[in-house]
């Protein structure tokens, strides 16, 4: 059974078995799950699963789908199985129902016909060695809970960037932006944070949507500090974008930071939290049961992040990159921070992209507006 009719049958039966307000709370628990326990690198419910049809020296086949249509460069993950693909090719043949792309590469498994997949924005796997050749080294920053595992790429600047990814994706996902910051000289630290593989389990084994693991984001600051960093800017996608807020916000090292790289940032947690557990078919009227679930669970409070994101809190040259069709993070929050700062806010928009993907719809616009921001901090 498809994980998301495994959900809405398993929210369906807890119902039926329990019945009356101990089933709310059971499935409101449950509901909460798709985003509190969401697996890191595992894509997100909001993109369709797609079936491989065919591939071809440098071509793959695929169902076609607003999200197959999509411009850009994806990773295309499945069952043991990863891929890149480029742009759609207009020009190849193919059926009335599919979608011919570019396969730029096979870097995991074998893509065979049947194979069921999806988009993802995390292009790369393995390290920034294998991947990119950028030598690097893997250290581990201290954190609060634990040693936290952290790839430095090495270059010439005393300002470093240090790279957070958010929800449906692990340390791989910033990968897409190392080798322009390699050729803008500027030292790179990309670090996993609790929940991610080889880091320590949060104390509740939950997520926080970027409430907590911020002091991990913390941690990376004054390691970043102690090993010759002048100046750090904070480059963070979906939750690592809340992460980024938070520290700006609350670490005692904020003075340090000179700017903010926001892509789709997480502004409302509860917004993002509905749009997960309704992609994995939660009924409607479960999803207020899933926000309170996640509130007693986890102490999450909206306020939190909305003052991090606000005028007052704000303090540093901020870029924020963000998509109008998102369908976790809306983009009316994004909007609304560069109204209130028009000062500090930069706010560039990418149609056709979905969540965390706003490098993936057109890289080389994304470098262009990333190298027009830093160029003045480093």
């Amino acid at each position: 059974m498809r994980p998301a009719k495994a959900t809405a049958a398993a929210v369906t039966a807890v119902t039926a078995a329990l019945g009356t307000a101990a089933a709310a709370i059971a499935a409101g628990r449950f509901a909460s799950d798709a985003a509190l326990r969401a697996p890191a690198g595992r894509p997100l419910p909001t993109e369709p699963r797609l079936t491989v049809h065919a591939t071809a020296a440098g071509q793959v086949s695929l169902t076609r789908a607003l999200a197959s249509l999509r411009p850009g460069t994806y990773g295309l993950s499945g069952n043991g199985t990863h891929a890149i693909v480029g742009p759609v090719l207009d020009s190849a043949p193919h059926e009335a129902d599919t979608v011919v792309r570019r396969l730029e590469a096979v870097t995991h498994g074998t893509l065979e016909p049947g194979a069921r997949v999806r988009l993802t924005p995390q292009v790369h796997i393995g390290d920034p060695r294998t991947a990119l050749g950028l030598e690097h080294s893997d250290v581990v920053v201290p954190g609060e809970l634990g040693g936290l595992p952290a790839w430095f790429v090495p270059a010439t600047r005393d300002t470093w960037v240090i790279t957070v990814h958010g929800l449906g994706t692990t340390r791989e996902h910033p990968m897409v932006v190392m080798d322009f910051l390699n050729r803008l000289r500027i030292p790179v630290l990309d670090l996993a944070y609790r929940g991610d593989l080889g880091a320590p389990r949060s104390p509740d084994g939950l997520g926080h949507l970027g409430e907590t693991e911020w002091r991990d984001l913390d941690a990376a600051i004054r390691h970043a500090v102690r090993n010759g960093a002048e100046r750090v800017v904070l480059h963070g996608w979906s939750t690592g974008a809340a992460m980024c807020l938070h520290a700006a916000a609350h670490s005692a090292l904020r003075d340090r930071i000179s700017g903010l790289v926001l892509d789709s940032p997480v502004l409302n947690w509860e917004v993002t939290l509905k749009a997960l557990a309704g992609a994995r078919r939660t009924p409607g009227p479960l999803l207020p049961l899933a926000v309170r679930a996640a509130q007693g669970r986890t102490g999450l409070r909206g306020d939190r992040i909305l003052a991090s994101a606000g005028p007052d809190a704000l303090q540093v040259p901020t870029l924020v990159v963000h998509g109008p069709d998102d369908a976790v993070a809306p983009w009316v929050y994004s909007l609304r921070m560069a109204e209130r700062r028009p000062d500090l806010v930069t706010l560039h928009p990418v149609p056709d992209a979905p969540h965390g993907a706003m490098w993936n719809a057109d890289p080389a616009a994304y470098e262009e507006v990333l190298r027009r921001f830093l160029t003045p901090l480093i």
